[in-house]
């Protein structure tokens, strides 16, 4: 238990390894609203853990606050924008991917069906006005990745303030100066916007506090790579917040991990299925899959997506003469599906495997994402012919009508998985 007597480490444990109902509901269409506790809400979080309970409301308070004080407000589709330059211009970076299944349908009344969930997700909001981060936003940084997400903003574009960052898809010598350029221009956009100057100690300020919330959050994902860690992957992907460089959420992050250090490790921690989950972002209101895998007695020890592992991996060098530069090579070196050929996945992948220990690699992938669906052939084979691992790839999208037939699929993996595992020896105490 924890000082206060109320509730423990332990009981929240509990909570997040229930089982998962097959006709489970998904979260309001309202963003700051949290999800239902059904999932193992994060409301119960104890302790330092706890400032991250209602996040999203949190956040809005943030937001609000700073947007009345004359601060604006930036909102972000991908990873591929660059929060450092955002605070450098005073603004508030804030992520608007939808996660809801609720928004949906208004959005195809103007989208197609056959299109990404979080794409349509996110659009949906824009249609029903029901994201008051997307109300607020002063600008909207979008960027040219999958080709329904770039349709999609200049659609958001005809009646919302959109700044298009020009993604280069193909690595080479011509890459790094096209996407400093593109970084540039959104510079020089917000500089004529908002009425300011962006410095290069500014600049360098932003960078220094972005390294410090990468560097937190990877610590803290770091504690999954012991034998029984002290929280599932569920618990560690809701330790993550909608803005970035909150103070209070910097602050709060050393506090959790002070916490989970000295925390024991997870009591059924050896009896899990340890997993490593790739493929699409997990936006808030979208971790039903998470809670799939978990309640079917698996541990997400490593999420190796946007809303994971793969932004916070790498720094951006601090002391470089040229932050902007820095900058570029940081940013364009995400390895997401868009880029051809992106062998930098299969490398992180493989890296992430040694270092983690999955006895099983899942692969998600939301309906419509092209990119994602065929690069999951090369994750099957890395994972089967390389690294010996059981493999499943998921293809589903925010509607929970297919939450059974998921679970079935899982539970076949995860017994494949434990026939080639040799047991583990329970924690002695950790």
């Amino acid at each position: 238990m924890i000082s206060n007597g109320t509730i423990g480490l332990a009981d929240v444990q509990a909570v997040y390894s229930g089982p998962v109902s097959a006709d489970c509901e998904l979260s309001s269409c309202d963003p700051c609203s949290p999800p239902s506790a059904e999932l193992g809400s994060p409301a119960v979080l104890p302790g330092p853990l706890a400032h991250f309970a209602h996040m999203i409301d949190r956040c809005y308070d943030y937001a609000t606050a700073g947007h009345r004080a004359g601060r604006p407000v930036v909102g972000i589709l991908c990873e591929y924008a660059p929060r450092e330059l955002i605070l450098a211009a005073g603004g508030i970076p804030v992520c608007l991917c939808g996660g809801s299944a609720h928004t949906i349908v208004a959005a195809e009344e103007e989208l197609p069906a056959n299109l990404c969930p979080l794409i349509k997700s996110t659009y949906g909001y824009h249609m029903l006005k029901s994201n008051p981060f997307l109300e607020m936003a002063d600008l909207i940084v979008g960027e040219t990745t999958c080709d329904g997400k770039k349709k999609m903003i200049e659609r958001l574009s005809e009646s919302r303030p959109v700044f298009v960052l020009e993604l280069p898809q193909r690595e080479g010598r011509s890459a790094l100066p096209l996407w400093q350029a593109e970084l540039e221009g959104l510079k020089q956009h917000m500089e004529a916007l908002f009425g300011i100057t962006i410095t290069a100690e500014g600049l360098r300020d932003a960078i220094r506090g972005m390294n410090r919330e990468r560097a937190l959050r990877r610590a803290l994902a770091s504690l999954m790579t012991r034998d029984a860690p002290p929280l599932t992957g569920r618990m560690l992907l809701d330790l993550k917040s909608s803005v970035s460089a909150i103070p209070a959420d910097l602050d709060a992050y050393e506090s959790a991990l002070r916490f989970l250090r000295a925390a024991p490790g997870l009591p059924d921690a050896t009896s899990r299925v340890r997993v490593l989950l790739t493929g699409v972002p997990i936006v808030h209101g979208a971790e039903r899959v998470v809670d799939i895998i978990e309640g079917a007695g698996g541990l997400v020890v490593c999420m190796e997506n946007c809303t994971g592992l793969k932004p916070i991996l790498e720094d951006v060098d601090e002391s470089a003469g040229e932050p902007m530069r820095s900058l570029a090579e940081k940013y364009l070196g995400l390895p997401c599906s868009v880029k051809t050929p992106n062998d930098r996945r299969i490398e992180s992948l493989r890296a992430l495997a040694i270092q983690y220990r999955p006895d099983c690699i899942i692969d998600l992938v939301w309906q419509a994402c092209l990119t994602y669906d065929i690069e999951s052939y090369r994750v099957r084979r890395l994972a089967e012919e390389e690294l010996g691992l059981p493999f499943l790839r998921i293809e589903t999208d925010y509607s929970p009508s297919d939450t059974a037939r998921i679970a079935v699929r899982v539970e076949a993996l995860f017994e494949t998985a434990r026939a080639r595992v040799p047991k583990r020896e329970a924690p002695g105490g950790e």
